[in-house]
């Protein structure tokens, strides 16, 4: 979920422009922090069969992000992205109440769809089964062990996944944090990286076709847009609504969060002046502050790029996971022969440099 409506903002209420369209091609050479559990939602979630149902192997383990993480990974590698997948470790108890609201929806949307399907209605049932991923841990296991074989480092957070990554963005160990949500922004990384994993053309509900790009966004030039320190944009999410406390605040949207952080200052002194926030309930302020400002990581952390595993992939994929070999040879052979090009042409670049 991350900070609800933030590109609102972003978008109708900075004085500079803060999102930078870019291409992939532009992050070429470039090491992402990937926040993994956001990546592997977003496959979960698109790649579906007909009935809107996640793809299986013969013994009915899920494989949709399996499949996700090999093709579009294996595309950014072979265009020099490098990257580096960060896991969530234990969740912050805050968290508990946005975790069982998710909960919550999938339950409610798995009985819709069921409904969907005995009615016949596919269209229905297929945007209905968006809804309803599930992560476990044969899934994330699963996940680490593809990565290693792609040569991908994988990072396991003791916390929040987005705040580990901001924190080796911040220390310059990657260049930025790959995410759909704002939240490593909060957390203090410098620069986010969105739409990476659904950048290209996309085919709208509508029927008509658009082109997604990758977007580039710095924290010291959201910071002198908006006008604000990085304390007061964690009161604007926590106004708006984070994933610490997803109820924000009732009539509290993104104009007026703004709009009251420019009057006020700061979180508390609108609290005391702005009935909107001052008749709702909320002693966690501090806590949700700190969890963004001193966040559960682990510094200096490193690790290394592997190889990429042709044989090793294949294997995992087509002998323990059933996949069609065939279907998959090409982009293996194509993505190892893509990565050899380039280093060569690095050892090169080194040794004439």
């Amino acid at each position: 979920m991350g900070v609800t409506n933030l590109s609102a903002v972003l978008k109708e209420l900075s004085t500079i422009p803060i999102i930078e369209e870019k291409k992939v091609e532009d992050f070429s050479g470039k090491s992402l922090a990937f926040d993994a559990f956001n990546v592997l939602y977003q496959f979960l979630a698109t790649i579906r069969d007909s009935r809107g149902m996640s793809l299986t192997d013969s013994e009915g383990r899920t494989t949709s992000h399996l499949i996700g993480l090999l093709t579009r990974n294996s595309q950014l590698l072979s265009k020099g992205l490098k990257p580096v997948f960060v896991f969530d470790g234990k969740s912050h108890e805050l968290k508990r109440s946005t975790i069982e609201r998710r909960s919550e929806i999938k339950e409610k949307a798995e009985k819709e769809y069921k409904e969907a399907l005995k009615m016949g209605d596919m269209e229905r049932a297929k945007s209905l089964g968006q809804r309803i991923s599930r992560l476990d841990s044969n899934m994330i296991d699963d996940s680490k062990k593809l990565l290693d074989l792609m040569g991908i480092p994988v990072i396991q957070a003791p916390g929040e996944g987005e705040a580990q990554a901001a924190q080796i963005a911040s220390e310059g160990t990657v260049y930025a944090v790959a995410s759909q949500d704002y939240d490593s922004l909060l957390f203090g990384g410098p620069i986010l990286v969105r739409n990476l994993n659904i950048s290209g053309r996309r085919t709208l509900p509508s029927g008509h076709v658009r082109m997604i790009y990758p977007q580039e966004i710095h924290l010291d030039k959201m910071q002198k847009g908006l006008g604000f320190t990085r304390e007061q944009l964690i009161d604007l999410g926590i106004l708006m609504g984070t994933d610490f406390n997803p109820d924000g605040f009732r009539g509290v949207g993104a104009k007026t969060a703004f709009k009251f952080l420019k009057k006020h200052g700061d979180f508390l002194t609108i609290r005391k002046n702005e009935k909107k926030v001052s008749s709702v309930p909320f002693d966690n302020y501090e806590e949700i502050r700190d969890i963004f400002l001193h966040p559960n990581v682990k510094k200096g952390v490193t690790f290394s790029f592997g190889e990429y595993d042709v044989e090793g992939i294949l294997h995992f994929l087509v002998e323990e996971r059933g996949f069609n070999a065939d279907r998959y040879k090409n982009l293996l052979r194509s993505t190892a022969e893509s990565i050899e090009t380039m280093n060569k042409q690095t050892s090169l670049d080194d040794f004439f440099g």
